[in-house]
């Protein structure tokens, strides 16, 4: 790890002032900060602590409808608050997918946004990484590639390839909530709709999100749709805990009777950023909630995507994850014990 030095911020601008230098970088809870630091592939000068800064450290219902999640709030203290469990369970269901207890009670909502991929060549700063220095190449890209993308990835070896997946779980379940991020900056406040947070690799692999230099996120807004009557969260992992998904598949749905009035379906696992595609969804509109209806809109959700030697089961895998979630999120209280996600 390199030396740098260490500073608290008491008040926001002061973070956001010193969080604008070039070598600086903000901690909260640290669990993957410190793994990056320790690793090399982060070497901040400055770190800049920001858990002390004023304001909520809670979640709040909103007066125009919807919750406010802080985002300096635990994911662990998150996933166990009454308006999460009882409005937004599949939110909790999947952060209880995630990491240990201990990483949960430590990581913080806005972090684990802004988490990095777990790519093996990202790692390993003896190999080439288009995402840890641009143009030197991917070694994922005629390596091993069991938990690599397999949508919205260049799988031909170029000079700004990436093929890392993005490891989030809550993210997951926040994508297809439709949350929105509020963030603070030198530029002032904005807000930026869940789907545009986070960025595929195109030609800046390098580049995981839309933050500007200096941003801090502050809070993420919940809508007051949290599909709290029929929602599943699945998580096919290699173990059943502490291991990121190979497909991990959150589902959404508002049901008259047996017919879908409304999907929302988010993947993990297969991309560089949370998965949705807003034409498979639309598809089961109007439908009968059965697993031929949801085969046939996984085939849209999936439609592109490429396997590249050790991870093409994926894409079949994906599929059937997509059916079965569907079909899970009909009897969630049958399917999904407190605290727990089947596999």
């Amino acid at each position: 790890m390199n030396n740098f030095s260490y500073t608290r911020a008491s008040e926001l601008q002061e973070a956001i002032n010193q969080g604008s230098k070039v070598d600086s970088a903000y901690v909260a809870g640290g669990t993957n900060l410190i793994d990056l630091m320790k690793y090399h592939v982060t070497e901040a000068d400055a770190l800049i602590d920001i858990n002390h800064l004023p304001g909520s450290r809670d979640i709040s219902q909103k007066s125009e409808g919807g919750v406010r999640l802080s985002a300096f709030l635990s994911n662990g203290a998150t996933a166990y608050h009454p308006l999460i469990e009882e409005n937004y369970p599949l939110l909790s269901r999947a952060i209880l997918a995630g990491a240990s207890g201990q990483i949960r009670n430590m990581a913080t909502n806005g972090g684990n946004l802004l988490q990095r991929t777990r790519c093996y060549y990202f790692y390993d700063i003896n190999t080439p990484c288009n995402k840890r220095e641009p143009g030197t190449g991917c070694s994922a890209i005629g390596g091993y590639t069991r938990m690599m993308a397999i949508l919205g990835a260049t799988h031909e070896p170029n000079d700004q390839a990436c093929i890392a997946v993005f490891p989030s779980d809550m993210c997951i379940a926040l994508a297809a909530l439709k949350a929105v991020v509020n963030v603070e900056g030198p530029n002032g406040e904005r807000s930026i709709a869940f789907e545009d947070f986070h960025r595929l690799p195109g030609d800046t692999p390098q580049l995981d999100n839309n933050l500007q230099k200096g941003e801090i996120i502050t809070s993420i807004d919940l809508p007051d749709r949290g599909f709290a009557k029929n929602y599943s969260y699945l998580k096919l992992r290699d173990r059943n805990s502490y291991a990121f998904a190979l497909v991990s598949v959150a589902t959404g749905l508002e049901l008259e009777g047996d017919t879908i009035k409304e999907a929302r379906i988010a993947l993990g696992g297969v991309a560089h950023k949370p998965w949705r595609v807003q034409e498979g969804e639309d598809y089961l509109k109007g439908k009968a909630a059965t697993p031929e209806n949801f085969a046939a809109a996984a085939e849209i959700i999936i439609e592109g995507a490429v396997g590249y030697k050790d991870n093409a089961f994926k894409i079949d895998l994906a599929k059937r994850a997509i059916v079965r979630n569907g079909m899970m999120a009909l009897n969630p209280k049958e399917t999904q014990l407190p605290g727990a996600v089947p596999n």
